[in-house]
């Protein structure tokens, strides 16, 4: 089992790398957003593999961290996702991005990559909805958005979203706004008062 690979990059393929490891090289199959972070052909590349064995063929996956890697497959686990989708999924969307899109149930968003259909998007989110917060990361506050997602948020939370929202900013500045805010301005804060902490964070 192949978990990581260090070496030069031979070739870049539309989909894939080939990456030379003392004179042996490896395809490894990647997202779009990998790819576009690897260097040029004879640059060092480190990749983390997810090796995939089947009665017909082997092949390695690529991808820049650890946790893309654990997204890939947590991608798969939903019903009708395989390892193309999944791709195509992390092409579009960072991690960080990802697991907000769950957390908020935003389906346009993950509906977004190439082969997500409406019916597809709604099993991710809804499926994935409890499962993805250990992969979400310290950048965002997923039980905040959860609460604003099923629309059970405090009054002053989801107001202060809400005007954060109405002034130009996508509902996920918002949220990690007022997510930052709580956090300087305790429990019982009213939406004037995390509305302004939530503007300072913005402005940084």
């Amino acid at each position: 089992m192949i978990g990581k690979l260090k070496g030069t990059i031979d070739e870049i393929g539309e989909d894939y790398v080939l990456v030379d490891v003392h004179g042996v090289c490896y395809v490894a199959y990647c997202s779009a957003r990998t790819l576009s972070k690897l260097g040029s052909a004879g640059e060092a590349c480190v990749l983390f593999i997810e090796t995939y064995v089947r009665e017909d063929q082997l092949k390695l996956f690529g991808f820049m961290t650890a946790l893309e890697r654990e997204w890939f497959n947590l991608l798969q686990s939903v019903q009708g996702v395989g390892a193309k989708v999944a791709l195509a999924v992390l092409s579009t969307l960072t991690p960080g991005e990802l697991a907000n899109a769950i957390a908020l149930q935003d389906r346009a968003a993950v509906s977004r990559a190439p082969g997500v259909g409406p019916k597809v998007a709604m099993r991710l989110v809804t499926e994935l909805k409890n499962r993805a917060p250990a992969y979400a990361g310290e950048a965002i506050n997923i039980a905040l958005k959860q609460e604003l997602g099923e629309g059970v948020a405090a009054a002053p939370v989801a107001d202060a979203v809400s005007a954060l929202t109405n002034l130009g900013y996508s509902r996920d500045q918002a949220a990690n706004a007022v997510a930052a805010a709580m956090k300087t301005a305790g429990d019982g804060a009213d939406s004037a008062k995390l509305i302004r902490l939530g503007l300072k964070e913005l402005a940084r």
